[in-house]
């Protein structure tokens, strides 16, 4: 078995072990920004981080009510730039916690008086030399270059870390539990997701679009796609989406559209709809038959989970195809042309 496949379905236990692992690390961290009555948070990250970083973003503002923005480490690591933080929380996203800008800008961020945390997968790493606070992410040595289970590991540590700060970390634990033991059930799409991915061996763009919590999810699986069988697909935000790029929609061209029950899911139906009259190929993941009604492609999930933490649960059958569709293609899905499992940018 692949280093990547393998890693796929190694998921539900890093994310059951990395959510009792990690409770007492992250009360610790959600008194200090009480105590200090932190105003903003920056996360800093750079590919698949960043997408967790997102995941990160919608969740502090909805549920912890904290203004939350994205770092540019460019500012310090290019521009010298010098930032007032002594109200904020910087977190470092990497998983190899080596990230030369990320580390950068943590360390910026420290000495203009910011709380800092990490969320790694490797203890004594850069970031965690930096920080105030680490979070692991407890899932073992990753060996597919694609990021697959320290993402997800990723997302379940800003949940728990959400939850924690609205002192609700005992009931996350179980939602994470809970979203574990459905992860499994998805994972048993294996052989659907394999069986359509000749559908789309010749594909050569397309788009991902989802809206919300899951906006994520859609940048994380155009990436999958982009880095194990180099498809140019654009990601989207369905109120983005709408915005212009629909009208570059052709007919049969690829259209993969995540979308779960929740609050969004009412404008992915809209959406879905606008597409199928555009006779595009619309692929739909969902538990939803009124959405899914519309694909030319279902991808049925028979599980539905607590709606925060959707992202783990959807982005598995993208990270299913995409290591499929590498192999339709003749392509190695453990060793990306061109990547590298640490990059260091600047």
């Amino acid at each position: 078995m692949s280093f990547m496949l393998k890693e796929i379905h190694e998921q539900p236990e890093v994310i059951r072990r990395m959510a009792e692992a990690e409770q007492e690390t992250v009360g610790k961290l959600a008194a200090e920004i009480k105590s200090r009555d932190i105003d903003f948070v920056v996360m800093a990250a750079r590919g698949t981080s960043d997408h967790a970083a997102i995941y990160g973003k919608y969740l502090l503002e909805i549920k912890n009510g904290l203004a939350v923005g994205l770092a540019d480490p460019s500012v310090y690591t290019l521009y010298s730039a010098k930032l007032k933080m002594d109200r904020a929380l910087v977190i470092g996203i990497s998983q190899s916690g080596q990230a030369t800008d990320v580390a950068e800008y943590l360390k910026q961020s420290k000495e203009s008086g910011a709380l800092t945390a990490s969320i790694t997968n490797v203890p004594g790493s850069t970031l965690t030399q930096i920080a105030d606070h680490n979070i692991l992410c407890h899932a073992g040595q990753e060996q597919g270059v694609a990021a697959t289970k320290t993402y997800t590991s990723t997302l379940a540590a800003l949940f728990l870390l959400s939850s924690s700060l609205a002192n609700d970390v005992a009931h996350a634990t179980n939602h994470l539990v809970e979203c574990a033991d459905a992860m499994k059930s998805v994972l048993s799409i294996g052989p659907y997701c394999e069986a359509k991915a000749e559908r789309y061996r010749f594909m050569q763009d397309g788009y991902v679009i989802s809206r919300g919590l899951n906006y994520c999810t859609a940048l994380e699986a155009a990436l999958k796609l982009a880095e194990t069988s180099y498809v140019g697909m654009l990601a989207y935000s369905a109120a983005d989406f709408v915005h212009g790029p629909i009208a570059a929609v052709h007919e049969s061209e690829a259209c993969f559209l995540c979308a779960p029950p929740g609050k969004a899911l009412s404008a992915m139906v809209e959406m879905a709809a606008r597409l199928s009259d555009r006779k595009a190929e619309v692929a739909i993941i969902s538990s939803e038959e009124e959405i899914l009604s519309y694909a030319t492609t279902p991808f049925k999930l028979d599980v539905t989970v607590f709606e925060e933490l959707s992202p783990l649960l959807y982005i598995v059958p993208f990270q299913l195809l995409a290591y499929y569709l590498a192999v339709a293609r003749g392509f190695d899905p453990d060793r990306p042309r061109g990547l590298s499992k640490v990059t260091l940018t600047r």
